[in-house]
């Protein structure tokens, strides 16, 4: 297999954070040593990048908290833990924006997104494709379970705990128009209804089934084309179960193997990708660290391998 370097930095840079505050099943937290463990740095060097690991955010783990809800958490879990990690992960996005730096955040449960999108702030328009079985556009009122992870583009978009809105600086930190969701097939009920009316661009599982993968994502770079650049938000449990089986909340019918693999490789031909979370991979439930290998391998894909 021949590689075929990517358009953007050169320079790419790990950073882990081992949070699994935003839901309640345990083992995320162990996600960054996983796709470590399976050779993410090894294979970026392949592709011709120079690897920095900044290492992993510190973040307490849930027996450290006292109560999971803060007087004023407003039914958001672990809210003032999720809020703190958020910070630190928008503070890491800000210096890697600065240093023209690929940076990549090894999570760690879906929260951690609303630190890394709100840290975009300094590239000028950002477009982020949303790669998720859930849109996580619940706010507390709508959650059936208070899990932040399931939040986090509300809060990003405005809606939601203003400690969570406000990371960084306050205020949203996405339009409607700036956002393409990608695989989703599981809503809560009141959800559903807000991402109906919320603007932004969905294509579920019926989509993909309907038009395929390549005229999705030729959609959705279309509709990001007015944005000077892309983050991309992985969540492992948009893949189907049978592949990607190591996840904290896995939902059957998702993406494939190749329509994953085909989803990065024509995101990165755009030439406009400069960032990206890996998400939700659990090795409790893995299967020989199947998983965090194939999210290596996406991430390669997105970075730029080629099979000419």
């Amino acid at each position: 297999m021949s590689e075929e370097r990517a358009k953007g930095p050169r320079v790419a840079r790990i950073i882990g954070v081992p949070m699994d505050l935003g839901q309640q099943r345990r083992g995320v937290d162990m996600g960054p040593s996983a796709v470590r463990y399976a050779g993410l740095q090894e294979r970026l060097k392949g592709l011709g990048y120079t690897v920095r690991d900044g290492g992993n955010i510190a973040v307490p783990v849930v027996e450290e908290i006292d109560q999971p809800y803060a007087p004023d958490a407003h039914r958001a879990r672990h809210l003032g833990a999720v809020v703190a990690a958020c910070q630190s992960i928008y503070e890491q996005m800000k210096c890697c924006s600065q240093e023209h730096e690929f940076a990549i955040f090894l999570g760690g449960d879906h929260s951690i997104s609303v630190g890394s999108v709100a840290g975009l702030d300094g590239r000028g328009p950002v477009g982020v494709i949303w790669v998720d079985a859930h849109a996580d556009f619940n706010t507390p009122e709508t959650s059936p379970s208070g899990n932040v992870h399931g939040m986090s583009v509300a809060a990003l978009l405005g809606d939601g705990p203003r400690a969570l809105v406000d990371i960084g600086y306050p205020g949203p930190k996405l339009q409607p128009s700036q956002v393409v969701m990608i695989g989703i097939r599981n809503l809560d009920a009141e959800e559903r209804r807000r991402l109906a009316r919320s603007r932004i661009s969905v294509f579920t599982m019926t989509d993909i089934d309907e038009q395929g993968m390549a005229a999705i994502t030729r959609q959705a770079l279309s509709r990001l084309s007015h944005l000077d650049s892309i983050h991309v938000s992985l969540d492992m449990d948009a893949l189907d179960p049978d592949y990607a089986p190591g996840v904290g909340t896995p939902v059957p019918g998702g993406l494939t193997y190749r329509e994953a693999h085909l989803l990065m490789e024509l995101l990165a031909t755009s030439g406009k990708v400069r960032s990206m979370d890996i998400v939700e991979i659990n090795p409790i439930l893995d299967h020989s660290n199947r998983t965090a290998a194939l999210a290596v391998e996406l991430a390669a894909s997105l970075l730029g391998q080629r099979i000419f």
